[in-house]
Formats: C-alpha cells, structure tokens, sequence
C-alpha cells in the first residue's frame, strides 16, 4: 500500500520531530542536574530552579521545535501513523544517552534500536489515508460522541487519582506514576493537537475556523494538557534514569494515543482486517524494542552481568532507582538502609 501525499508530508514531518524530541531528551536532564547541584533541590522533590538554567531552556526550545514539527504532521497524517513514529527519539535519546549522560547502551539495546525501526516501517506502509475534514465542527462531533466522552471521562478520573493520591505516596519511587499522567493527558493532547492542526490548516486554505468557538477550545485543552505534561515529565527525568523514562513513557503515550484516536477519528474504518493486523504487529515489534532497550541499557555498567552471576533485588534496584545510581549503588556497597516509608523498590518495577 503506498503512502498518499498528504501522508508522506506527515511521515517527513514526525521523522523531524522525532530527531529533535530525542536529542531534547538529554539536553534537558543536562540542564536539571546542573540546577540541581545549584540549588540543592532536585525537580523530582518540587525544585524548580532549572527555570533558571539556560541549558534547561535550550532543551525546552528543542522540544518545542520537535513538538511544533510533530503538532503539524497530525495536520497531515493520522495519529496511528503520527505517533507510533515517536519510537525513533527514543532511539535518538538512548544513542546520545550513552554518548554523552554515559548510560550506556548495550549491543541488545543496539537490536532494540533495530527493531524500533522496523516496527515503524511496517506501520508507515500499511498506515491508513487520512480521513477527509472540511471544518472544526465535524471533529467536534467527533469528540462528543458517547464512546470518546466515556474515554476522556476515564481519563480524567485516573489522572485525579494519580496526582492526588499515588504521586504523594509512590510517585519517587515507581516510574509509572509521574509517565503515566503524561500519558493519559497526552492522549487528549493529542486529538486536541490533530484538532487545532487541521483548523488552522483549513483556515490557511481559505476556510476560517477561527470564528468557531470550538477551535478556540480545543487550544485551551491543548495548553492545560501540555503543562501538566511537561510537569511530571520533567519530575520523572529527574528521578528516573533516562534509559526507563522513554521507553515506557513512549510505550504507554502511544498505546493510550492510538486507542484514543481509533475512537474519536474512526482511524480504522474502511480498512482490511489485514492491514489493521500489520499496523498491530508492526507496533508490537517497536514495543518489543523499546522493552529491550529498557531491559538492556545498564547490563555492561552492573558487576554481575559481567561476572556472569545473577542480579541481587539490592543490585537491581539500585541501577533502576531514581537518577544514574551511582548514589544508590554506593549505599548498597556501604550496606546503608534506604529510608523509611518508602514504597517497596522490587514491586514498583513490575
């Protein structure tokens, strides 16, 4: 199946961005260990003294022109296409990860990286042909249909209940919590994204949508979104190492991001069961990928997979607790007991 115009602007246009959002990655996490030394505080424990770092603000701004080339392709492309394409930053940020935040990439991670490519190969060939949108206010009835309403309702409800009451408890020590509210509300950033995209799109085409109140809400939901987002994913660099932030946050951003645009834009009508399983598979392998990046990243930095000898819980703890561990692993060597009232570090990986 080959790949419409309109398509191939998108495919351009998320590849762009992924380059960007990947290497934005890293320069940002630079910026919050510098403010971190600085002031004492970590972003991850309410610091926000990487306002004040430059090198933070550099990485935002990359962000900001990945996000902005990403914002557009949505205009262009189906999310289903779009988004799972966001597997290449991860590629991107565990290269310059190890290259440069010395988190080093394993020759597995390298396969990983293989098959992230591969995965989004199969789903840019069998992707489906944008739908045909002549105004705003067909996307509003879109968003307002019974099924995406229930969706946007569960949405919001996980969200109160992450922010309110596992982040206070859990959210330093089970990476899942902060990458899960980017998640959930970056799926309602996204189909406010394609919506506001394909508005401004239509009006430089002579059709204005400015006049519709609709269009001007679906940016307020676009901006509330954005900086929740940008909130817990800055605590979540932070306090997780780099290597575990990306992918599971891609992972999970991805898969709520699909679901919710197979419900809003019908993304799937009118395509072969076939083409439907490839997209699937195609997405499984770049899973598969991203899992084995996560899975892999620190292997030749631990002692016991070198030696050959299985990982300790102590040990596997330490290399996936918040930051690069090297703290963590030097209380483990000095055998101090973490503090008290933490949530358990085995079970918040699994």
């Amino acid at each position: 199946m080959g790949l419409s115009k309109e398509n191939l602007k998108g495919l351009i246009l998320a590849l762009v961005s992924s380059a960007f959002i990947g290497t934005s990655f890293i320069i940002k996490k630079q910026g919050l260990r510098r403010a971190a030394v600085i002031s004492g505080v970590r972003a991850g424990f309410g610091g926000y003294y990487y306002l004040l770092e430059p090198l933070w603000w550099v990485g935002m701004i990359t962000m900001i022109v990945g996000e902005v080339a990403n914002f557009v392709a949505y205009a262009f492309a189906p999310a289903v296409l779009v988004t799972p394409l966001g597997a290449l930053s991860i590629i991107v940020s565990a290269v310059l990860a190890d290259l440069i935040l010395k988190e080093k990439l394993h020759n597995l991670g390298i396969l990983g990286c293989i098959m992230c490519i591969a995965g989004s190969i199969i789903i840019v060939i069998h992707a489906p042909k944008e739908q045909p949108i002549e105004s705003v206010l067909e996307i509003w009835n879109m968003a307002t249909q019974p099924a995406f309403l229930a969706y946007v309702g569960s949405v919001i409800a996980l969200v109160f209940i992450l922010v309110f009451h596992f982040a206070p408890r859990c959210g330093h020590t089970n990476v899942l919590i902060f990458t899960g509210i980017c998640s959930l509300m970056g799926s309602l950033s996204v189909m406010s994204v394609k919506a506001v995209g394909t508005s401004l799109k239509l009006t430089f085409e002579g059709k204005n949508q400015l006049i519709y109140p609709e269009t001007w809400f679906f940016m307020l939901v676009v901006a509330i979104c954005v900086v929740l987002q940008m909130n817990y994913l800055n605590k979540a660099l932070d306090t997780f190492n780099t290597a575990i932030v990306s992918p599971i946050y891609y992972t999970m951003f991805t898969t709520l991001t699909i679901l919710a645009s197979v419900i809003m834009f019908k993304d799937w009508d009118g395509q072969s069961g076939g083409s439907i399983m490839s997209e699937i598979c195609g997405f499984v392998v770049v899973l598969s990928g991203t899992v084995m990046l996560h899975a892999t990243k620190d292997f030749e930095r631990s002692p016991s997979f070198r030696s050959g000898a299985p990982s300790s819980p102590s040990s596997l703890s330490a290399r996936l607790y918040p930051g690069n561990g090297e703290v963590l692993l030097k209380q483990d060597e000095e055998n101090v007991s973490p503090p008290e009232g933490m949530c358990s570090r085995r079970q918040e990986l699994y």
